[in-house]
């Protein structure tokens, strides 16, 4: 773990490049699974959000801003950024770490999570209460598609988006569960996942204002003009019509597009919606191919 090693808070990632970045992530993966190999616990969640981590950690502060996991299974890699690396073999254990979010474990705890959709909802309270204290820290909820099966969600959906509070709501979409998401909300985020067209030309874009001379001027120049486009092709009704500006989709898995992503909407002084797409189980083949199976598991 020769990255691994040399992470002892969540801003010694800001000193590594890209490639280390990603060396980094493999790394988070296999102390993941080798720990859940001996001590059971939550392996396909935890595999598919390891970038998605490691970019909000680029981009927040966990000491002072507030990170809030719904549900909390997906908190391992968290927990390994945050200073609890020595103790990580006694995860789920009598008397060691916890599998869940614990604030009373870590300051970089939030919110203690277990099953409910209740992230947008409590985070929303931490923003109102930073807003009548005068602080000025960002407050995150990180939600799994599989949450948007609660009634809870709708109800933080729609109180955040009216209340103008900054915040950032991160919507993790492996299209799952526990097992794979029915009904008319996992259709209609299906939909938005297949607008490959507009994240192809945003790479496409990108590439031109790093390889030719002066195009960053021009790309400065249209920027606005190609957020225009985007919101009039792929308006995001459910979203934005509930008050977030929605940002998406970002592959789950480029930690340079997320910290894009995910910069642009912390700057905004308003609620924004970051639309993920992660694959659920990645980088094992077994829980890829098998993620319901490998959601919950005892020693193997």
């Amino acid at each position: 773990m020769e990255l691994l090693d040399r992470i002892n808070i969540p801003q010694d990632l800001r000193s590594l490049d890209a490639g280390q970045l990603q060396q980094l992530c493999g790394e988070l993966r296999d102390e993941i699974t080798s720990t859940v190999a001996k001590n059971g616990g939550h392996l396909s969640s935890n595999l598919g959000i390891v970038e998605l981590t490691v970019a909000l950690h680029l981009v927040f502060d966990s000491e002072k801003d507030r990170l809030v996991f719904d549900v909390g299974h997906q908190c391992y890699a968290h927990k390994l950024l945050t200073g609890r690396r020595d103790r990580f073999d006694t995860l789920r254990r009598l008397d060691g770490i916890s599998g869940f979010p614990k604030p009373e474990e870590s300051v970089h705890d939030a919110f203690a999570a277990g099953h409910a959709s209740s992230s947008i909802s409590a985070a929303l309270g931490l923003a109102r209460a930073r807003t009548l204290t005068g602080g000025d820290h960002s407050v995150v909820a990180v939600i799994g598609d599989g949450a948007m099966t609660g009634g809870l969600f709708y109800e933080g959906l729609a109180d955040a988006g009216t209340s103008g509070e900054p915040m950032v709501v991160v919507l993790n979409d492996n299209g799952m569960s526990i097992a794979e998401n029915v009904g008319a909300m996992a259709m209609h985020l299906g939909k938005m996942r297949m607008r490959s067209g507009y994240i192809t030309l945003k790479h496409w874009y990108r590439r031109l204002k790093e390889t030719v001379p002066g195009f960053v001027h021009v790309y400065n120049v249209t920027h606005r003009m190609k957020q225009n486009l985007k919101e009039r092709i792929f308006h995001c009704s459910i979203f934005e019509d509930m008050g977030f500006t929605y940002i998406g989709p970002v592959d789950g898995h480029d930690i340079e597009d997320m910290r894009t992503a995910l910069t642009i909407a912390r700057d905004m002084d308003a609620p924004a919606l970051v639309h993920v797409i992660t694959k659920k189980g990645k980088g094992r083949a077994y829980t890829e191919e098998n993620p319901d199976a490998y959601h919950g598991v005892s020693g193997f």
